[in-house]
């Protein structure tokens, strides 16, 4: 299904195509695929970006005969992790003569988040873009030499940076479960005191988080199948066409 809006005629006297509702584009791999990488970029930065969780543990105190009182930290989106501080539950802090709001969680992991984030929400923002283009301006996709090519470059380019910045953010990911683990009290000097014992409690589920690593590693093998079928499109496909064909060819016999 197709409208037509308008034509213009440019100044050397050549008609030049305007804005074009079509949305055939869609049914073809170049299009259908462009909307799974669409989905894909807002799981990947919604399941990261809108994390929130905590961890805890317990602690008891021989000595003052208090017994089983928690100790908890709540970690967020971009997860600067040495910026976030232990308190007790209970009312008294310090507990067990110690002052808990004085240790924090060890490592800063907003690098690798907020690359993974952001790069994702520009993926989504030029999904849009890209779709607009597809469905308004086909034909002047495919009349131009230029923007297919823009489009293939941006593409392989994309992803690359889908492997890298899952991977950078898997890593992360994966140092951030150990910090609010229960590797999380042989990080605590006074859980080795005699008379302070500390028993690791919970830390919320990441599964969000692991799946928006699923997604980022999704993402990149869409980016890259994607990369054949925008190829397709460029000059260079044509060429590599009419260079076969004509390297097929037989010249014909001359005659005597």
């Amino acid at each position: 299904m197709s409208y037509r809006v308008s034509h213009r005629i440019n100044r050397f006297g050549q008609r030049m195509s305007g804005l074009q509702i079509n949305f055939s584009p869609l049914k073809e791999p170049l299009g259908f695929i462009k909307i799974l990488q669409w989905i894909a970029a807002i799981f990947s930065f919604a399941t990261c970006g809108g994390f929130k969780g905590k961890t805890s543990f317990i602690v008891s105190c021989s000595s003052l005969s208090i017994k089983n009182e928690t100790i908890e930290a709540a970690f967020a989106y971009p997860f600067r992790l040495n910026q976030v501080s232990l308190h007790a539950t209970a009312a008294q802090d310090p507990l067990c003569g110690v002052t808990w709001s004085s240790y924090f969680l060890i490592g800063d992991f907003s690098s690798s988040a907020q690359f993974y984030v952001t790069f994702a929400v520009l993926v989504f923002l030029y999904c849009i873009a890209a779709l607009v283009l597809y469905i308004g301006y086909m034909n002047l996709y495919r009349e131009s030499r230029k923007i297919p090519f823009i489009d293939f470059v941006i593409t392989l380019i994309a992803t690359f940076l889908w492997l890298v910045s899952t991977s950078a953010w898997a890593k992360a990911l994966t140092d951030i479960k150990m910090a609010t683990g229960e590797s999380l009290i042989g990080q605590i000097d006074s859980c080795s005191d005699k008379d302070v014992h500390c028993y690791f409690d919970s830390v919320t589920s990441m599964g969000s988080l692991n799946v928006s690593v699923i997604f980022g590693f999704l993402n990149m093998i869409l980016w890259g199948g994607n990369a054949w079928f925008v190829y397709k499109e460029t000059s260079l496909h044509s060429q590599s066409n009419v260079s076969t064909h004509g390297a097929g060819t037989v010249a014909p016999p001359t005659g005597m």
